[in-house]
């Protein structure tokens, strides 16, 4: 679910606008300074006693306490929670993150530790909270975009644009993500996709890429045809391959492997007509 959400259940109500209270601006307006003005002086003088003594402090700390209760009663508690930009987190993952109850002291949420918490979902990029006195919080969440999927020692997990996991379980729905294989493959993913975007009809072939050798990628499109790219100016060699494609229809005449790390020329391997096992020493770079 997107867009501004209000709380239900006693804990968080989803909803659009916030109900304009026709008739209690001024009454919240006062509550709101003279609450303001009251934790104010409470800050001064707990750093001063804080100085002075310990038992002070202590003091200080309870009082604060109670002045936060109390502030309750005079309206400064949760009657909602406002949600923007949800769309993949699900709605009781981010009610348990931010752990707040309806009817809780405003006052008294602690709001840098429930970031921390939000951020920690996995959809959860980055977030921000605010109180909006005297009864709401506003939760801005900006969820990761999936780019690719994962594929490193047998195992698949769905990746960001920039190379960190979103999720390792349940990603069966981005099955036509391209996959990209290597243990160093997130870092350089968007880069490549980047390039692979300037062709897009060429693109829509491509099925897998292989980094390969820390330095360069090798492609797997759609008939099992394999695209070896050169470690510099890969999306000129893209680009290349594109044209030969539009002009010779290179990949409808049954070729295995095209090679393009020559920056003048494309080295073209046929389908054999008989597969016999080849042997290969060392690992390609």
């Amino acid at each position: 679910m997107s867009g501004k959400e209000k709380a239900t259940e006693g804990k968080t109500l989803v909803r659009g606008q916030p109900r304009r209270r026709v008739g209690t601006l001024i009454t919240r307006g006062r509550l709101t300074a003279a609450m303001a003005v009251l934790l104010g002086g409470l800050s001064v003088a707990g750093t001063y006693w804080g100085v002075s003594s310990g038992s002070l402090e202590r003091a200080y700390a309870k009082a604060k306490w109670h002045l936060i209760a109390g502030s309750a009663r005079l309206g400064f508690r949760v009657d909602e929670i406002l949600v923007v930009g949800r769309q993949e987190t699900k709605r009781a993952d981010l009610l348990k993150a931010v752990t707040l109850a309806r009817g809780a002291p405003i006052l008294a949420f602690d709001i840098n530790a429930a970031r921390r918490r939000v951020e920690a979902l996995p959809w959860v990029r980055q977030a921000s909270i605010e109180r909006m006195l005297p009864n709401t919080v506003l939760l801005n969440v900006e969820e990761r975009q999936p780019l690719a999927v994962w594929q490193h020692k047998g195992n698949f997990a769905l990746i960001d644009h920039e190379g960190e996991v979103i999720l390792r379980k349940g990603i069966e729905r981005y099955a036509d993500l391209v996959i990209v294989v290597g243990k160093e493959a997130p870092i350089h993913a968007a880069s490549l996709l980047e390039t692979l975007g300037n062709e897009p009809e060429l693109m829509g072939l491509v099925k897998a890429a292989v980094w390969v050798g820390g330095r360069r990628w090798n492609l797997r499109l759609a008939g099992d045809i394999d695209v070896r790219l050169p470690e510099k100016n890969a999306r000129g060699a893209w680009s290349r391959l594109a044209e030969y494609e539009r002009v010779h229809q290179v990949l409808e005449r049954d070729v295995q492997v095209l090679d393009l790390r020559l920056p003048d020329r494309l080295i073209v391997k046929k389908v054999p007509s008989t597969k016999t096992p080849v042997k290969t020493d060392g690992q390609e770079t």
